[in-house]
C-alpha cells in the first residue's frame, strides 16, 4: 500500500497531478482543493488513496491526510464511486461539506453532478456522527488565488478538467465561457468549480 507520494511536480490540472519520483511518474487523480494548494510548487508530497478493481488501478491524491479521510469516509456510503466523491471535494470545500452533513443540507449536496435525493440523504445519515466524532470539519489548507493567464488558457484547462470529470465538452465550454464572461480574472480552480454547480 502506497502511504504517499514525494516528488517534483511534473504536470497539474485541476484533476489531475503528475509526480515524478525516482525516475517515475506518478498520475493521480486529484480534487480542486488539492490543485489549489499545490499551484507554482516545485516539490509537493501527496497522501495516496489506491483503487484497485478488475479494470483498473488508480490513484488519488490528497494534499493532507484530513482530505482523504474525508474522501474515504464518502467512498464508504453506499452509491458513492472514487469519482463522485472527488467531484463532491472539488465542488465545495472541505469546511462547506462538513457543514452541509452536520445541518442536512439535502438541496445543497443535490446540486452536485451524480448526487441524487437518496444519495445525499445517505451521505447525511451516514456520516453525520462520524464527521462530529473524527473531527474532520477543521480547514484544510488551501493556497491562495492565483493569478489567471490568458483567458484562453484557463478556458481551455476548465473544459479540459470538466470533461476528465465526466462532462461532455460542448456543454462544458458553453458554461465556461460563460462564467469567464462575467468573471474574467477568475482562476481555473474557481471556473471549475463555479461550472460544477451550473452544468446539469
Amino acid at each position: 500500500m502506497i502511504e504517499y507520494i514525494k516528488g517534483e511536480l511534473s504536470e497539474a490540472t485541476p484533476a489531475m497531478a503528475v509526480i515524478e519520483a525516482h525516475g517515475i511518474g506518478y498520475a493521480l487523480n486529484i480534487s480542486l482543493n488539492t490543485y489549489s494548494a499545490i499551484q507554482g510548487k516545485k516539490e509537493v508530497k501527496l497522501y495516496v488513496y489506491e483503487s484497485i478493481r478488475e479494470d483498473a488501478h488508480q490513484l488519488f491524491g490528497f494534499v493532507s491526510k484530513r482530505e482523504r479521510e474525508l474522501f474515504m469516509l464518502l467512498i464508504s456510503v453506499s452509491g458513492v464511486g472514487a469519482n463522485t466523491a472527488r467531484m463532491i471535494l472539488s465542488a465545495m470545500s472541505a469546511s462547506e461539506l462538513c457543514n452541509c452533513i452536520s445541518t442536512g443540507n439535502e438541496r445543497m449536496m443535490k446540486t452536485i453532478k451524480g448526487i441524487g435525493l437518496k444519495t445525499a440523504q445517505r451521505i447525511i445519515v451516514d456520516l453525520r456522527d462520524k464527521i462530529v466524532t473524527l473531527g474532520i470539519a477543521e480547514e484544510i489548507p488551501v493556497g491562495g488565488s492565483i493569478a489567471a493567464p490568458v483567458n484562453n488558457v484557463v478556458k481551455d484547462e476548465a473544459v479540459g478538467a470538466l470533461t476528465m470529470l465526466g462532462f461532455a465538452p460542448a456543454p462544458s465550454q458553453k458554461v465556461v465561457l460563460d462564467i469567464l464572461n462575467q468573471h474574467p480574472d477568475a482562476p481555473v480552480e474557481e471556473v471549475v468549480k463555479m461550472a460544477l454547480k451550473l452544468i446539469k
